[in-house]
């Protein structure tokens, strides 16, 4: 599967010349391309620039100098990029780093307006929103299912996560992070929602001011979600018992789905802490697990729902690690 977007970094000299020869006319030969100027010119007076549009909606930007090329796009790679590096925008040099998501940006500007208006988010998911896997369905599920909040509108959902981007907490881990998204060959609602389960989870920790590092692998061969200083953190989402087809009920949707990380991750790290996100569940289905607060046969574990408004509450079993005020009601 394609990833994220990330430069192609090719040295030597470039011109237009040569890329109308080397990456124009193959990718016009397989799909129909056209070789056009862009919005926005280089911070850097070394670097000339140009788009290249294919007929079935793929794009690729190029900075250009005397000394190399810096390529972004969704499409096909010619054959002259194939041995190159590849950098992320915070590798690439500022410069084209900014003009590149400059011209994405505009161009989500032009064609979602609604997204664009979240300024921290659309930034952090640039990478996604203009990848070849995720440019679909990354914002359809922005769209449709509100950021993974089913019973909101699409502005709270949306609303919700622009409030943690914009505090730069996980602007380091920012491919890490976003790359989960938008990575599907399809649009995976159910994959989907738990990615933001983790975003989720990064907020009540950030927002107890604890420092953390997403994505931690371990030699156990398994990457947890979290490490909080020496302290590990994995995170499931149930999805709601209309979604199912077995464990109907919210309190057996809990239980088989935190209880499944048992016999995964948490058997070779019986330390870690489990969070159970159940952000999916309407109100009632919430209720009936706050009343009756199944454990998953795991501790700690914290099972929490979040709302669009910035409320989080939840309960847990166990003695938990860390402190989570601030975080997260606890019940």
């Amino acid at each position: 599967m394609a990833g994220p977007l990330r430069f192609r970094r090719s040295e030597g000299t470039w011109t237009r010349d040569r890329i109308r020869t080397q990456l124009l006319a193959p990718l016009d030969e397989r799909f129909g391309a056209r070789l056009d100027g862009t919005w926005f010119s280089v911070g850097d007076s070394r670097y000339d620039a140009v788009r290249l549009d294919m007929e079935n909606g793929d794009f690729a930007l190029v900075a250009f100098s005397p000394e190399r090329a810096y390529w972004l796009g969704n499409t096909e790679t010619p054959e002259a990029l194939w041995r190159t590096d590849k950098e992320t925008f915070a590798e690439a040099p500022y410069a084209v780093s900014r003009w590149a998501e400059r011209e994405l940006t505009a161009r989500l500007e032009v064609t979602d307006p609604w997204l664009a208006d979240y300024e921290y988010l659309t930034w952090f998911f640039l990478p996604v929103f203009f990848s070849k896997d995720g440019r679909d369905t990354t914002r359809r599920f922005f769209n449709e299912d509100a950021a993974g909040f089913p019973d909101a509108s699409r502005e709270a959902g949306l609303e919700f996560y622009e409030s943690l981007f914009s505090t730069g907490t996980l602007d380091e881990y920012r491919y890490t992070m976003a790359s989960k998204l938008g990575t599907s060959p399809g649009f995976d609602l159910t994959r989907m929602r738990a990615t933001m389960g983790e975003f989720t989870v990064a907020k009540i920790l950030a927002d107890a001011g604890l420092e953390f590092v997403p994505e931690v692998e371990q030699d156990s061969g398994h990457a947890l979600d979290f490490a909080v200083g020496s302290r590990l953190v994995e995170v499931t989402r149930p999805e709601p018992p209309a979604r199912r087809s077995h464990a109907d009920h919210p309190v057996a949707a809990v239980k088989e789905t935190g209880g499944a990380k048992r016999g995964d991750q948490l058997a070779k790290h019986p330390d870690a802490t489990l969070f159970v996100d159940c952000t999916s569940f309407t109100d009632a289905e919430w209720a009936a697990v706050t009343g009756e607060r199944p454990g998953v046969g795991h501790e700690p574990t914290v099972v929490f729902r979040a709302r669009p408004e910035g409320w989080i509450e939840g309960y847990r079993y166990g003695s938990l690690p860390f402190d989570l005020d601030g975080g997260i009601e606890l019940l």
